[in-house]
């Protein structure tokens, strides 16, 4: 098995691919997500953009359903997302 391969992962690109983002609620949280995931995907649609806040409202989860091309555009994605110094969590 060459190192190429070991990376190699069980998804079949292209596919949807949900993206999530925790972070303490504010006026710009949704919109530096958006703005991070948008510098990897070509076209996001505002249906495609998802926000919660948690029980109390210190938090918000926002999922981004994006059409994913590949393993290195994910790994990309939540490289950016976890140096994101307003998100918290990426999953």
């Amino acid at each position: 098995m060459t190192e190429e391969n070991a990376t190699d992962t069980l998804f079949e690109f292209p596919c949807q691919f949900p993206i999530k983002a925790l972070g303490k609620t504010s006026a710009t949280l949704n919109i530096v997500i958006i703005e991070i995931v948008s510098r990897h995907v070509d076209d996001i649609h505002e249906t495609a953009i998802q926000s919660k806040p948690s029980k109390g409202g210190k938090y918000t989860a926002v999922t981004i359903t994006i059409e994913a091309t590949s393993k290195q555009q994910l790994d990309a994605i939540y490289q950016d997302l976890t140096d994101c110094t307003e998100v918290i969590m990426a999953l």
